[in-house]
């Protein structure tokens, strides 16, 4: 948020807005020491910062509960899904979006017309007992047989086969992707969370940054990234270009973003619970405003109270205890820019998810990889 010489209203402990931000550089840093815990922070999603506010962000209640955005997929889906798990564990599907609408449009991605892509998928698998995870990304080139949909607004779309998994997305929006996913798996999404790319600019932003160490130089004129090999404390906009960039990395396909994409959302999680946020009630609201006002959900979770109950449930939850796997998938013969679902292979992940069992090593061994393991390090 800008920084201006007006109180904000309700902040306890403040005189005004604080001096302009401190942003990133991405110089090179010495690493901070390891095993501090994290707060889950799926892919893109800013859920979490919430719950670290607790009852701190009541007297904004209104503010922040007005930011929120939510769609109502139950109604939108009706009764023909998988049923809920009965063992204790709960699925999230997380979507990033690249729509150019609104603040994404400079950062490229999305469509002219302002309609939005999914560019990011993962499934989050939380276990029963809520001390681990398990983060499956489906990759957006993925040619599947898009079911029959109703989205949000009550607009029917036909099935499609042999379409790229985020054509469901940009068919029929948050609903019709839950849907996909529902058919995919076989198993029902308990919640959905989505984030924009401007938003999740602005929220590492607001972080102060998020510090990786990478492997190798990585450079992507497309994604605006230009890194040497070593410790860097990524800006918004370092961050948005390293989780997007496909040509700076690996085979330049998908699967190597997605791997970058998997390191990255293992450093946030590290880092949000290193920032000294309970000693700075501006800092707290600031993430908080950020945050929301980023992030979509479905019904259940479209209150600040119930965002906060639900991320709250997450704090046991570090980086050490989520085991993020990419859908096994292999190339698609005839176009190099796609790949096809290895069936035998996924359904040993969805069986193993269905009964609340870690991924078995097997399930995922000799599928495509896009060969960018290890350019970040944790």
């Amino acid at each position: 948020m800008p920084a201006d010489s007006t109180p904000e209203p309700g902040i306890p402990g403040e005189s005004g807005r604080h001096g302009p931000r401190r942003r990133a550089k991405g110089h090179r840093r010495k690493p901070r020491a390891k095993g501090r815990r994290g707060l889950l922070i799926a892919a893109w999603t800013a859920a979490g910062i919430v719950v670290l506010g607790g009852s701190g962000v009541g007297y904004v209640y209104l503010k922040l509960n007005g930011n929120l955005k939510s769609v109502d997929i139950d109604q939108a889906l009706g009764a023909d899904r998988p049923g809920k798990a009965d063992n204790g564990s709960e699925n999230i599907l997380v979507l990033g979006s690249d729509t150019r609408a609104g603040g994404n449009e400079k950062l490229g991605g999305g469509t002219d017309d302002g309609s939005a892509r999914s560019d990011t998928a993962m499934i989050v698998h939380v276990h029963e007992g809520r001390k681990k995870a398990s983060v499956v990304s489906v990759p957006r080139d993925t040619l599947i047989d898009r079911p029959a949909c109703t989205d949000a607004d009550g607009g029917t779309h036909d099935a499609a086969s042999g379409v790229m998994f985020n054509s469901a997305y940009s068919t029929g929006g948050a609903a019709c992707a839950v849907k996909t996913v529902e058919s995919l798996t076989g198993m029902r999404m308990d919640h959905y969370l989505e984030v924009d790319f401007a938003g999740f600019q602005r929220l590492v932003d607001e972080l102060g940054g998020v510090e990786v160490t990478t492997t190798q130089d990585i450079e992507d004129p497309e994604s605006h990234l230009d890194l040497e090999a070593g410790t860097h404390q990524l800006t918004g906009e370092q961050a948005l270009g390293l989780v997007r960039t496909r040509h700076g990395v690996g085979d330049g396909s998908d699967l190597g973003r997605i791997q970058l994409q998997q390191a990255f959302v293992k450093a946030l999680v590290e880092q949000v619970k290193e920032i000294g946020l309970f000693t700075s009630p501006r800092k707290l609201y600031d993430l908080a405003d950020t945050a929301t006002n980023a992030v979509t959900t479905d019904s259940s979770l479209g209150s600040v109270d119930a965002l906060t109950s639900f991320a709250s449930g997450l704090k046991g939850i570090s980086a050490s205890k989520m085991n993020m796997v990419t859908m096994p998938v292999r190339y698609d013969p005839a176009d190099p820019n796609r790949v096809l679902l290895d069936e035998a292979k996924a359904q040993r992940v969805w069986d193993a998810l269905k009964n609340d069992r870690p991924i078995p090593r097997s399930a995922t061994e000799g599928s495509a990889t896009g060969e960018a393991r290890g350019v970040i390090t944790s």
